[in-house]
């Protein structure tokens, strides 16, 4: 049983920055995989960016040089840095793990609103 909390969500001009965090809580275990996903009204629910238990990476394509996911020491918070906001990056942020059995948990949601 793994619960998380999400925070770091706001409104933010274009072209500015926001740091988005997930704190875990409940698991003595690692994780098999930690990140974000997004989804705007009227858009499936989408990756933005993955990082496993050996620290590999994935984005996607849209916001490649942008955004960043990062861990801290002890791999339980994962942080998504934002960075050249595009209105079009305005969506709910879900953050994710998946746990030693395969199970995904899923986080409350963040509100990331970019204005033009």
């Amino acid at each position: 049983q793994v619960q998380l909390v999400e925070s770091g969500g706001g409104l933010v001009q274009a072209g500015g920055s926001l740091r988005l965090s997930c704190a875990a809580s409940g698991s003595s275990r690692g994780f098999k995989a930690m990140g974000w996903y997004r989804q705007a009204p009227g858009n499936q629910r989408e990756l933005v960016a993955r990082i496993t238990s050996t620290g590999s990476t994935n984005y996607a394509d849209s916001v490649k040089g942008r955004f960043t996911i990062s861990r801290d020491s002890t791999k339980k918070t994962v942080y998504l840095q934002m960075s050249s906001l595009k209105p079009e990056d305005t969506a709910v942020y879900y953050c994710y793990v998946q746990d030693a059995n395969w199970y995904d948990y899923w986080g409350q949601g963040t509100q990331v609103t970019v204005s033009s």
